[in-house]
């Protein structure tokens, strides 16, 4: 009797170990899970039949952490290249400014980048981005419109003309001066204690999924292997596919986009995109407002496919909101995002 139930109890182990491995399996071979990335850890722990699944986590960002964000204006003036400290940018959005050229914003959480820039001035439309991102904003000046309504919205920022302690200047560059400054995560967080910002926060812009999205009954499904977002005469941000590591290689203005550090070549995850109206302030810098509260249709792309979305802002402060056009909110898949705000009128090539 014993023998009969060692082998029923040896029978029953061999079968649930069997049918764990088939599902396993399955669902390696049928779910691209996290994009070469281990997303799920099997456990068999002591005693047949306890078997525990890590659920997969987000890895661009904690979202168990309450770090306030940083958002810092990036100068991209084409004399200003390369820049610096990109690629550790979990959110990066890029905005028309006067003459044609763009500026962009990136954001940094639970990262100590050791080199960011070149840091440049605020236009008043990026405080929109600032606090829909409940952010502390770091740029070196502003135009007069930022300058009042950084006071009047009560902006906790760090500002390169007020607090040169947290930037510096690489003089090594061949530039000229108003594309050497630098900052670092460091000095940044030095700064907002000294300056007793607030720094903890809830906000968080995006749905992630660590598990790769299937678009593939989405009707505006769309093969999306190369992206070019032109902005103007002067700036065109393109894209350009590698199958092989599920990221987009970046370009600006026909250029591949390498970092001033590491010289790689800066890669992307997910791309939205979508047109708002610009018109000139008409003052004499040409400087820029943005129409960004309404709504309006863009494009989600992402692994080689770009689906349609709808977007709509309703106020400065209120987070922009993304939804497929079901009606659904986007969920993009765990990696960096930029979300390039184009001027209504230009064109965006997605083949």
């Amino acid at each position: 009797m014993k023998h009969r139930r060692r082998l029923k109890k040896s029978v029953r182990s061999f079968l649930f170990f069997a049918i764990f491995a088939f599902v396993a399996g399955f669902s390696y071979v049928f779910f691209d899970v996290g994009d070469k990335i281990s997303s799920y850890f099997h456990e068999a722990l002591s005693g047949f039949g306890r078997v525990y699944v890590n659920k997969p986590k987000v890895q661009i960002i904690d979202e168990d952490s309450k770090t306030r964000p940083v958002a810092i204006s990036i100068n991209n003036n084409h004399d200003a290249w390369p820049h610096a400290g990109l690629q550790d940018a979990y959110l990066g959005y890029e905005l028309i400014a006067e003459g044609g050229i763009t500026r962009l914003i990136a954001l940094y959480k639970d990262v100590n980048t050791s080199k960011i820039g070149s840091v440049r001035s605020a236009r008043h439309y990026f405080l929109d981005y600032v606090l829909e991102n409940d952010a502390i904003f770091v740029h070196y000046g502003f135009s007069p419109q930022a300058k009042e309504d950084i006071a009047t919205l009560g902006i906790n920022n760090i500002n390169g003309l007020y607090t040169s302690s947290a930037f510096y200047r690489d003089n090594t560059l061949n530039r000229a001066t108003e594309h050497t400054a630098f900052t670092t995560i460091e000095k940044i967080n030095k700064t907002i204690k000294t300056k007793k910002y607030r720094d903890t926060s809830g906000v968080q812009l995006l749905k992630y999924s660590p598990i790769k999205i299937d678009h593939s009954k989405d009707e505006t499904l769309k093969t999306a292997n190369k992206v070019v977002i032109k902005y103007s005469g002067y700036q065109t941000t393109s894209y350009e596919y590698d199958k092989e590591n599920y990221v987009y290689k970046m370009f600006m203005s026909g250029k591949s986009h390498d970092d001033l550090v590491t010289k790689k070549q800066y890669t992307v995850k997910n791309i939205i995109t979508y047109q708002v109206k610009n018109v000139s302030l008409n003052d004499k810098k040409g400087r820029q407002d943005l129409e960004n509260i309404g709504t309006g249709e863009g494009y989600y792309i992402s692994n080689g496919e770009a689906i349609k979305i709808k977007w709509s802002k309703t106020s400065r402060a209120s987070k922009t909101k993304y939804m497929t056009m079901d009606g659904k909110e986007l969920v993009v898949n765990d990696g960096n995002t930029w979300i390039h705000i184009q001027p209504k009128g230009q064109t965006l090539t997605i083949e």
